[in-house]
This record gives C-alpha cells, structure tokens and sequence, in this order.
C-alpha cells in the first residue's frame, strides 16, 4: 500500500463520500475516476463510491435544468435560442422522443451541459427528465465505475500506478471530450 493510501485511510469515509459528489459537480469523469480508484484502494467502500456518484451527478444534472428553466428570463438568449434553426431542431427532437434523447445524452460526450439546460429552457417535462436522468446516470455510473474499477483492480496498475490512474484516466477522458465536442461544434456550424 502506497502511503497515498495510508494517509488517505486516516480520514472517515463520510468525508471521501461528499468530496465526491462536490468532485462530480465539477468535473463528472474526474469524480468517476476518483470514486473508482478509492475504491479499488480500499479508501471508500464500493457501495458508498457510487451511491457518492450517482447522487452528484443526478443532482448536477437537475441543476442544469432548472439553471435552463432560469435563463428563459433573459429576452436576449431567448431571442437566439428560439430564432437559430439548430435549436429549432433540437427543440423538436427533445419534445418528440423527451425520454430517449434525454438517456442518450448522458453518453454522448458534449451534449450534457446544452442538453439538460435546454430542456430546462424549453420546459420539458420535470417527470420525465428525472425519470431519463435517473437511469442514465444508473447505467453510465455503473458502466464508467466498473471499467475503472477492474482496470484499478489489474496487478500491475495496484503495485505501479495506483492513484496515478486518476490523472491518466481524466487526461484521456479529457482529450477524447474536446475531440467529441469539436465534431459536435462542427456539425452545429453546418446546420446553422
């Protein structure tokens, strides 16, 4: 055990638990990395790791919506967002299949922030938003959690990397999110 892990051990789970949902409001796949290492390092219980996730994440997710539902006051972004056609066909596309664009968002990479906001914006339904959140961030977690917990459980990344995984992991989420978010931009330029 790394002495990372021994002074991380000091310190009550509870502690670790709230670090990350504070951690997923921040920077969602930092705090899925983060969650998973502790885990596979014996610092916060499995349980715990993605109970911690899932409240972060759903809460942050109902909070773009409402702060979507609270940018509706400004004349100005509303002008835009309600005259620009790629969010005509957004709009129409979240008011046609709300459930299952809502579950597809959460995997794919860019859409979140403007996706949740939106439907928020354009008042979708509070009850099926939560409904599609809630078992998207189910799947996603558990998905996400369990790749990064078996790759922490790998021998070799215990005796060599450990909480090294942490930065590794997030670098690479990282650049694959602005590779993804670029193309998205680039197919949103076209279609305005």
């Amino acid at each position: 055990m790394s002495h990372i892990t021994n002074t991380l051990l000091t310190f009550p789970p509870f502690i670790f638990f709230f670090a990350v949902i504070i951690l997923s409001y921040l920077f969602e796949d930092l705090a899925i990395v983060s969650a998973s290492v502790a885990a596979t390092q014996n610092v916060l219980p499995v349980y715990l790791a993605l109970l911690a996730l899932f409240i972060g994440i759903t809460t942050g997710d109902l909070a773009l919506y409402f702060l979507g539902s609270w940018s509706r006051k400004w004349q100005g972004l509303r002008r835009v967002i309600l005259t620009k056609p790629s969010f005509k066909i957004i709009k129409n596309k979240l008011k046609k299949n709300t459930f299952s664009v809502l579950f597809l968002i959460r995997f794919i990479p860019g859409l979140r922030f403007i996706g949740f906001c939106l439907s928020g914006f354009f008042h979708l339904n509070l009850k099926t938003f939560l409904s599609a959140v809630l078992l998207s961030t189910a799947c996603w977690t558990a998905l996400m959690f369990s790749l990064v917990y078996q790759l922490g459980e790998i021998d070799w990344i215990q005796k060599n990397i450990s909480w090294g995984l942490i930065p590794i992991l997030s670098i690479i989420l990282f650049f694959f999110h602005r590779i993804a978010a670029e193309k998205l931009r680039e197919k949103t330029r076209r279609a305005d």
